[in-house]
């Protein structure tokens, strides 16, 4: 069957850590009128899902539309190799113009020199600032030419790897922290005092609009607008920070037995609002910046030829559980994000709950451009879903594996399946409880076995060998 597109630019709206119910039209807290117009004339995805529970494996898995056991890539600190096809890389050699302005995090960060070259890996434009003032990258280079005075207050203080890495090769650098030692993510709220248009998210937006300008009217392109927020540590300008009543933000659902270890561990309800406060602000800031590319889109009429997609790279806890953060067991807080796609020729508004997954964007992008999908990669197309009438395409699997070293985590309609190295099982009906922490009894075994079959099917459908030339 045919798809009547007209898609011939793609521009990615690509976050850290945004939960998949923190946009308002889900009905959340979260003030987010850009995206829930950009979602008014697209396809929301409310079921999607990523690949891994933390940033390098999943970045890397949906860039190439591979999950990242395929890669070899299952947990944090693995260098992606430059000989990696990506998204961008399949579409530079076919004549597309290709950028990531802000983080990209093929690399680790806190141990290399951030103004060296850094590996293309298919881009013709690499903007990159993995963290908000931390290193000497683009970002410090840009505000150092807009305005200096402002490079003092741009760190919120080194990650913990970076400070160990800088302990034992002192860094010949005059980068200013906020404070001395590695910093706590969660430890406060901290106001950008500077000028607003200073910010990393303002960055990755100006940035963006200018790259977009530079475009030839008959030139294609594939442009990334990488924002690290909302990613903690919260560092907003006061104007979004006011938009929200911290005192009215509603606190996660606990159970009794969280309730009781609450104050044992210092986090509080008032502390759990400070956290989401600094969150919801972060998230209005970056919506912010997305109105002004869309804005530059319809100003230049690049809009009536852009499939735009917006999504994270994972999730956060945000005091779910009276955890922070993301990893283990990769539910629905972590491992399930926001995706939005518009295509330009199929303006109408819709909301798909089949599951989908981070893997499936590289193909579904490529297919609407018309581009051969590499067999390579194990994601599908959703096109039939975002172009045909509701209800009239099933071209989703209804399982999302999340992987990282030592465990899989399944997601089915109604369940979450836990496999460890160990040999441990987990299951929980997140259907009926989504929040719930108690594991499945009734029935156990039979679910048990029914899921550990389930993914084994999946591990076999997605295996992708390296092809042979001949039989021997």
């Amino acid at each position: 069957m045919t798809h009547d597109t007209t898609a011939k630019d793609v521009l990615v709206i690509y976050t850290d850590q945004w939960r998949w119910d923190a946009l308002g039209r889900l009905g959340s807290t979260a003030r987010t009128p850009n995206l829930d117009a950009l979602a008014a004339r697209g396809t929301l995805f409310d079921h999607a899902f990523v690949q891994s529970p933390v940033c390098m494996p999943s970045r890397a898995s949906m860039l190439t539309g591979r999950y990242p056991s395929n890669l070899g890539i299952t947990h944090m600190g693995v260098p992606v190799p430059e000989s990696t096809e990506t998204l961008a890389s399949t579409l530079s050699r076919r004549g597309w113009r290709t950028a990531n302005i802000g983080k990209l995090h093929f690399q680790p960060h806190a141990n290399r020199d951030h103004s060296l070259p850094h590996p293309h890996y298919g881009f013709d434009v690499l903007a990159l600032s993995d963290e908000p003032g931390v290193y000497e990258d683009d970002y410090r280079a840009w505000v150092r030419a807009t305005c200096p005075e402002a490079l003092a207050h741009l760190s919120s203080g080194l990650p913990p790897a970076a400070d160990a890495w800088q302990q034992v090769l002192p860094a010949d650098t005059d980068v200013a922290h906020e404070r001395r030692g590695p910093r706590d993510d969660y430890s406060h709220l901290r106001v950008f005092d500077q000028p607003e248009e200073l910010t990393h998210s303002a960055w990755v937006g100006t940035r963006t609009i200018e790259h977009l300008r530079s475009l030839s009217p008959h030139e294609t392109s594939l442009t990334i607008a990488s924002f690290f927020s909302p990613h903690a540590p919260y560092h907003v300008p006061q104007r979004f920070l006011d938009l929200y009543d911290r005192d009215a933000l509603p606190l996660p659902q606990l159970t009794d037995s969280e309730r009781e270890h609450q104050a044992a561990i210092g986090l509080t309800d008032a502390k759990i609002r400070e956290i989401r406060h600094g969150y919801f602000a972060a998230i209005s800031e970056v919506d912010h910046h997305v109105g002004r590319i869309m804005a530059e889109l319809e100003r230049s009429g690049r809009d009536k030829s852009t499939l735009v997609v917006f999504t994270s790279d994972h999730g956060e806890w945000l005091g779910d559980h009276l955890r922070l953060s993301k990893g283990f067991p990769a539910d629905d807080a972590v491992s399930r994000v926001p995706l939005i796609i518009a295509s330009p020729g199929h303006p109408s508004p819709r909301q798909e709950s089949q599951i989908v997954e981070a893997v499936d964007i590289a193909p579904t992008v490529l297919a609407a451009l018309g581009v051969p999908v590499p067999s390579t990669m194990q994601g599908r197309s959703l096109l039939p879903m975002v172009c045909e009438p509701a209800g009239s395409a099933a071209v989703a699997s209804q399982v999302a594996i999340t992987e990282h070293l030592g465990w899989r985590s399944m997601r089915t309609p109604r369940y979450r399946y836990v496999a460890t190295r160990s040999g441990t099982e987990h299951l929980w009906d997140v259907q009926t409880n989504p929040l719930s922490e108690v594991e499945v009894e009734h029935n156990r075994e039979a679910l048990l076995a029914e899921h550990r079959h389930q993914l084994i099917l999946r591990t076999l459908e997605i295996e992708r060998a390296l092809p042979r030339t001949w039989p021997y």
